[in-house]
């Protein structure tokens, strides 16, 4: 079956076809640093990660770009988010996008989020974006008035196609400022004209001033990609204006597609409404991060499909911490049984190797599916009950079923979908070799009556997190 994706420019499936074979090319919009990163962001790009970490499974060499906005990203009354953050926070403006960029990375870094391959800024491109612009005068798509430049809707006929509205309905796109000196309501800045007073301004042909929004993602994803590249991605709350523009301006400028496909996040939503700085009913993603456990959250945002909206609260995230034990709770149990097995040279089993075909296959049809993880995850939860199952039976798998089966565990539930708690596989049995020696150490000093023994390696033990459990045939442990 091939991979299919839900492309939001023609509203359907689509199987997916790279611009180049073998490669594929994507741009997904990335924050505006001007204040902490929450949860909100988290589920668009732990969606995006999955979906880049899938592709490079599926053997696409994938080169994965994510800006940073760090200017002009404009409010409706017309102020810069980056000014307005710096004067809340009395620092200068790029004190404070260095500030909330580290953050932002810090705690994608948490999530095990995969840094994006190119990771440009905004005001590290003023001169592309520049040239852009004079491309669009020449062209006859945008005008000069006052010392800004604004792109002239109405010569771009195809402007809605992927948000799907009207000309007549598009006033909304405009910003209160500027909408007297524009020659249409609709039409949007690709250059603001900046006060002498004004921080964040650059020389341009037509005066100091600063990029618009929307020029900044047309300018680095082409710079980076190609004129026409495989996917860009985002929130569908960017759907219009912000995405809208870049199409027109990029497409415009050009006369050649921008992006073939258009994957687009749902909302994260709390009570129904979507969560939001400026309606502050946000939890920031460290305080998230100190709540729960990183693969816990990631666990509740591939709970759900990737364009549907999520519903954010308290019951959620502790429904899907538990979730996540369950499903990877037979992982530790595997390599704990591993440490405690002598070297087999034995083959594996053909009931490994058909249990690990089958698992493979269901979950590539899952993710196939565009990007499925919800259906993928059920996959692995069929597979942890399956290995559970095998683990208590008469005759328990050998060593080399195991292997297959935790190696089944890190590709699957670890590469792809990230879920595994970091670190590598050798230093994993490693660690419970360790483990499994202590609690044998235990068992026996039970046997032997010395409690203040066996108290200590258990307490002790549970301070990093690791229970004990006693039992006739010996003392087992898990993770918490």
């Amino acid at each position: 079956m091939p991979l299919t994706v839900y492309n939001s420019l023609v509203r359907k499936l689509e199987p997916f076809q790279p611009v180049t074979e073998g490669r594929v090319h994507i741009y997904v919009c990335g924050p505006t640093v001007y204040a902490s990163t929450h949860i909100g962001h988290a589920k668009t790009y732990v969606s995006f990660d999955v979906i880049v970490r899938y592709l490079r499974y599926s053997g696409y060499r994938v080169r994965y770009v994510q800006n940073i906005t760090d200017v002009g990203h404009l409010l409706d009354s017309g102020e810069d988010r980056i000014l307005k953050g710096a004067v809340r926070e009395r620092v200068e403006p790029m004190e404070l996008v260095e500030r909330y960029t580290r953050e932002y990375f810090e705690g994608m870094d948490a999530l095990g989020v995969v840094r994006p391959d190119i990771s440009p800024r905004a005001s590290a491109h003023i001169p592309e974006q520049i040239e852009w612009i004079k491309r669009l005068l020449e062209k006859g798509h945008a005008y000069a008035l006052n010392g800004s430049v604004y792109f002239d809707v109405r010569s771009f006929p195809a402007y809605g196609k992927l948000s799907g509205r009207l000309l007549e309905e598009q006033e909304g796109g405009a910003r209160v400022g500027a909408r007297e000196e524009k020659k249409h309501p609709e039409d949007f800045a690709l250059w603001k004209n900046a006060e002498p007073e004004h921080i964040l301004r650059w020389p341009s042909p037509w005066g100091w001033g600063f990029p618009g929004w929307h020029i900044e993602c047309s300018a680095m994803s082409t710079k980076y990609l190609g004129e026409t590249f495989d996917i860009h991605g985002g929130g569908v709350d960017n759907i219009f204006p912000h995405n809208e523009c870049e199409i027109a301006q990029a497409e415009a400028a050009t006369g050649k597609p921008f992006a073939r496909y258009w994957l687009l996040t749902g909302s994260l939503t709390v009570g129904g409404v979507k969560m939001s700085k400026s309606l502050n009913n946000f939890v920031s993603l460290r305080d998230a991060l100190t709540a729960y456990r990183p693969e816990a959250i990631r666990f509740f945002i591939l709970s759900g499909n990737y364009r549907s909206p999520l519903d954010y609260s308290e019951e959620a995230m502790q429904g899907a911490s538990r979730g996540w034990e369950r499903l990877v709770g037979g992982y530790p149990a595997l390599l704990q049984r591993l440490a405690a097995l002598p070297p087999d040279s034995g083959p594996i089993s053909s009931a490994a190797s058909d249990l690990a075909e089958d698992v493979r296959g269901r979950f590539r049809r899952a993710m196939d599916e565009d990007f499925n993880a919800p259906a993928a995850i059920a996959v692995l939860f069929d597979f942890t009950r399956e290995v559970n199952i095998r683990l208590a039976a008469e005759k328990a798998p050998g060593q080399k079923d195991l292997e297959q089966y935790a190696a089944l565990y890190r590709e699957l539930a670890g590469d792809v979908l990230g879920l595994l708690p970091k670190g590598d596989s050798g230093s994993r049995v490693r660690e419970s070799s360790l483990i499994q020696l202590l609690a044998a150490l235990r068992h026996e000093a039970r046997a032997r009556k010395d409690w203040a023994l066996s108290d200590s390696i258990r307490d002790r033990l549970a301070e990093i997190g690791v229970t004990l459990e006693d039992g006739k045939e010996g003392t087992t442990w898990k993770i918490q």
